[in-house]
C-alpha cells in the first residue's frame, strides 16, 4: 500500500473532498503513477452528478499525467521514470481490440465504470474501508494512480507533461472522431456543435485534414471568437432563432456533409442531424443524460444519412495520443490555448468554472 491523498466524491452531486487514501501495490500488469497534472472532464461530473455509473463513495479522474514510479513483474515496455499519459481502459484481447477498436472494448464497462478491478477487487481504501477506485482504469483525481499496463502511453519526456494529460480522452475524443472515425475529404463540410474542449479538437483537427468549411456552433460568444482563431471559418450563435438554417447558409445551402455534436443535450444533437447534406454522417461524443431521447424525423434520415455515437475517438491510445503530441510540436494542434490551470484543492473551482463555460479545459496541477 501507499499513501496518497485523493479527491473523494461521497455522492451523487457531492462536492469533491481532498482526503488521504492508500493505494495498492501494482500487480503483475500494472503501473503505478505519480500524478503530475490531470485534466478535468464533463464525463468525471455526469458520473458525479448520477449521469453515469460508478460505485461512490468513489476517486474519478481519467486525464491523467505523471512520472512512473513502480511498474509490475510483467510489464516490460514501460520503465519507472517514464513520462506517461494515461488512457481508457481495455482488455487488449477481445475482437473489438485485437481488431484495432480497444475503445470498443468487450470488458469496457467492467474495467472503466465499476470501481473496481475487473476480478472485483478494490484499488483504494479509505480510512480502511474499500472506494471507488479504477475509473476508467486510472482515477487520476489523487497523487497516484495505478493503471493497467495497456492504458499507460509513454510521451517523450520534453514536452511539458502537466499539459498532456488531457490527450487521453477529452481532446483525443474530438481529434479522433474526425481523423479516425469520420474521416472527411478535404474539401469537405463539417460542423461541431459545442466548442468546448471536445469540439476545439474537433474542430482544428478538421482544419488539419484539409477541411474547406468549418463550422462552430455554440452559446459563448468568447468560444465562437476562440473558435475563428483556432480554424472556424463561420460561426453560429446557438441562441439564433433558425440554428439550421443558420449552419446549412454556412455550408452553401445544402448542409454539411459531417457533423459532431460535442454537447451531450438530445435536442442540440437532433438540430445537428437537421444539418445534414444528403448522405451526411453525424457523430454523438456528448456525454447525455440516461433518460435522454433523440428525436428526429425519419425525413432527415432518408437521403442517406446517418447518426451514431463515437466512443473516445475511435482512437489506438498507444498511437494516436502520441501522434497528437506530434501534431502540437509542430503547432498544428494548439490544444494549449484550452487550458488553464488550477492547484489541485481548487478542484471544485475548477469544475465550476468549466460548467459555467468561462474554462474550456481545466488541468488540476497535482504534483
Amino acid at each position: 500500500m501507499t499513501s496518497i491523498t485523493a479527491a473523494l466524491t461521497r455522492h451523487n452531486g457531492a462536492d469533491w473532498e481532498l482526503t488521504p487514501a492508500d493505494i495498492d501495490d501494482p500487480r503483475a500488469e500494472e503501473v503505478l503513477v505519480r500524478i503530475v497534472a490531470t485534466g478535468v472532464c464533463h464525463t468525471d461530473v455526469g458520473v458525479r452528478d448520477g449521469h453515469l455509473p460508478m460505485e461512490l463513495p468513489g476517486v474519478l479522474g481519467h486525464e491523467g499525467a505523471g512520472i512512473v514510479e513502480r511498474v509490475g513483474s510483467a510489464v516490460s515496455d514501460i520503465s519507472v521514470g517514464d513520462h506517461v499519459v494515461l488512457s481508457v481502459g481495455l482488455c487488449g484481447e477481445c475482437d473489438h481490440c485485437l481488431r484495432g477498436l480497444p475503445t470498443y472494448c468487450e470488458q469496457g464497462y467492467v474495467r472503466n465504470f465499476s470501481g473496481r478491478r475487473p476480478d472485483g477487487s478494490a484499488t483504494l481504501r479509505v480510512d480502511g474501508a474499500e472506494v471507488g477506485g479504477n475509473f476508467f482504469g486510472q482515477s487520476s483525481f489523487a497523487t497516484y494512480a495505478l493503471a493497467d499496463r495497456r492504458s499507460v502511453v509513454p510521451i517523450p519526456a520534453d514536452v511539458p507533461l502537466e499539459l498532456m494529460g488531457p490527450l487521453g480522452c477529452g481532446l483525443q475524443t474530438g481529434a479522433g472522431t474526425v481523423i479516425n472515425a469520420l474521416r472527411p475529404e478535404a474539401g469537405s463540410t463539417l460542423v461541431v456543435f459545442g466548442a468546448g474542449a471536445v469540439g476545439m479538437a474537433a474542430l482544428m483537427a478538421a482544419r488539419i485534414v484539409g477541411c474547406a468549411t468549418i463550422v462552430a456552433v455554440d452559446l459563448h460568444r468568447s468560444r465562437l471568437d476562440l473558435a475563428l482563431e483556432l480554424g472556424a471559418t463561420h460561426v453560429v450563435d446557438a441562441h439564433d432563432a433558425d440554428v439550421v438554417g443558420a449552419v446549412r447558409a454556412a455550408c452553401g445551402g445544402a448542409g454539411a456533409d459531417y457533423v459532431v455534436d460535442a454537447t451531450g443535450v438530445a435536442p442540440v444533437a437532433a438540430q445537428a442531424v437537421g444539418s445534414l447534406a444528403l448522405r451526411g454522417r453525424c457523430a454523438l461524443v456528448g456525454v447525455y443524460p440516461p433518460d435522454a431521447e433523440l428525436r428526429i424525423p425519419a425525413g432527415a434520415l432518408f437521403f442517406g444519412q446517418s447518426v451514431g455515437g463515437v466512443v473516445e475517438g475511435d482512437s489506438v491510445p498507444k498511437v494516436f495520443v502520441r501522434r497528437l503530441v506530434e501534431l502540437w510540436r509542430q503547432g498544428r494542434f494548439p490544444f494549449d490555448r484550452l487550458v488553464e490551470y488550477y492547484d489541485f484543492d481548487d478542484i471544485n473551482t475548477a469544475v465550476a468554472d468549466a460548467l459555467s463555460g468561462r474554462v474550456l479545459k481545466p488541468i488540476l496541477r497535482i504534483g
